[in-house]
């Protein structure tokens, strides 16, 4: 399979960054590693220490679009898995209860901090979405996440997702790239679902989020829903 577009497209700052301190992630776990990301800011933006895609700019699109996606699926609740630091969806009226999880506790504690907003029912839990258990929820938004876990550990996350219960899974994919790698936890690679060895085909919505990260290199950079019952049941090339 031709990677030429793949070759073509601009360094991320955040896989840059995780391969110049790769050696201090040595023998650390999922949960230490997302710490140290937080507590160095590793990801490097300006504003958000859930890094550049957070920011604002970056979500002005999806900021405007995402409830009436919501709307489209039907969903009544959203779980955000993972939330981050919550920055850019904090203020937006999605219109039903969330929940936020992270596996950094910090920013759990200082998500559970910040004041109630009025008619809006928000909860935060700590959790590793790999492994802990999960609220039920109309849908999972689980937004430039997949992105930064080994085949492995996203294997493992989708296979808790689904024991959750939950319907829709929404999720970062980039549906021009021509081939996936695999990434140790933490760091960076751009994925598309809809091919080996994911397999999930075309998604059932799409919700393109206009990045201009990289001068336009990753325009494609899209949030894509499927239904969780119908996502396969494990990882396979071919």
């Amino acid at each position: 399979m031709s990677t030429d577009r793949d070759d073509n497209r601009p360094p991320v700052l955040a896989h840059l960054r995780f391969a110049a301190e790769r050696s201090s992630f040595s023998g650390l776990d999922l949960a230490e590693r997302f710490r140290r990301i937080h507590r160095t800011n590793l990801w490097g933006a300006a504003s958000s220490v859930s890094g550049l895609g957070s920011e604002d700019e970056a979500t002005a699109n999806l900021r405007q679009r995402l409830p009436g996606l919501l709307r489209e699926l039907g969903a009544t609740s959203l779980l955000d898995a993972p939330c981050g630091d919550g920055g850019w969806i904090s203020d937006l009226d999605i219109g039903m209860p969330y929940t936020g999880v992270d596996v950094v506790p910090e920013l759990i504690d200082d998500l559970r901090g910040q004041p109630a907003r009025d008619g809006v029912s928000r909860s935060f839990l700590l959790a590793d979405i790999t492994s802990d258990p999960l609220p039920r929820a109309g849908a999972i938004l689980c937004r430039d996440c997949l992105v930064h876990l080994s085949f492995a550990n996203i294997a493992a996350a989708i296979a808790n997702f689904r024991r959750s219960g939950s319907e829709w899974l929404i999720t970062t994919t980039f549906p021009e790239l021509r081939t996936n790698i695999d990434c140790e936890d933490g760091d960076w690679r751009a994925l598309n679902l809809a091919l080996a060895p994911f397999n999930w085909g075309a998604p059932l919505h799409l919700l393109v989020e206009d990045c201009t990260e990289g001068d336009g290199g990753w325009a494609d950079k899209s949030l894509a829903a499927w239904r969780i019952a119908e996502l396969p049941h494990q990882l396979e090339w071919g």
